[in-house]
């Protein structure tokens, strides 16, 4: 007898919370329950300190607009074409709020293309948020850049003074061009020794401040000038 009652009970709460549960997903389709219209929208980036203003104005998304009309798919399509957007995620809370998520490139170095400078991530993306001026204390490339610029940026970063600009010659290696006016030719395997190398020779004998054309450093085992 006592199963029996238990069986009944649970079977009309069964009931009961299907009922509710339908009418609230019937009201919210119907747009008659509160979170049937989105009341705010959520941004968020592990980036710190980065304007989020485009993004929202791609998500293009007034509070009061009906869920069910939003198309979540074409709302990630128009963020990832954002300048510097690496990655994004669009949901719908059941509170009635819209949350996007979103990862950005960050920038490392600039790209140019003789007139404006673009920011460059580590892994070779170019930015299109260029600027008409170059940011200082930024190591530059210019032309094709591989997909791993990361040690080579660093190792840069130690000819700032000097530096022009990075270039990625024939898909292979590396040339530095110098504000004195100087192509450094760095070998193809351990461009960051060489660069090491090269601080050690201006440190001891001032050759980036020379009247030299070319300083080859592809050969290990010696230096070749053309003046």
């Amino acid at each position: 007898m006592k199963k029996k009652i238990l069986f009944w009970v649970y079977f009309l709460l069964a009931i009961i919370l299907a009922i509710y549960f339908a009418t609230r997903i019937i009201m919210t389709l119907l747009g008659y329950s509160s979170n049937s219209y989105v009341k705010n929208i959520s941004i968020y980036s592990a980036s710190e300190g980065q304007d989020l203003s485009a993004i929202a104005t791609a998500a293009a998304v007034a509070p009061g607009t009906k869920l069910y009309s939003i198309n979540l798919e074409e709302i990630n399509n128009r963020i990832n074409y954002v300048p510097g957007v690496k990655e994004s995620a669009v949901r719908k809370r059941p509170n009635g709020n819209l949350s996007v998520k979103v990862e950005l490139y960050k920038a490392v170095a600039l790209w140019t293309d003789g007139e404006k400078y673009f920011p460059l991530s580590a892994d070779g993306t170019i930015v299109n948020k260029p600027t008409d001026v170059r940011t200082e204390g930024t190591v530059v490339f210019s032309g094709s850049v591989p997909k791993d610029i990361s040690e080579i940026t660093k190792a840069a970063y130690n000819l700032l003074e000097d530096l022009d600009y990075m270039e990625w010659v024939e898909d292979r290696r590396w040339n530095i061009h110098t504000t004195g006016g100087i192509t450094i030719l760095l070998p193809e395997k351990n461009p960051t020794d060489a660069i090491g190398s090269l601080l050690v020779l201006d440190k001891n004998h001032k050759i980036l401040s020379k009247e030299i054309k070319i300083l080859d450093l592809r050969d290990t085992s010696r230096i070749l000038i053309k003046q």
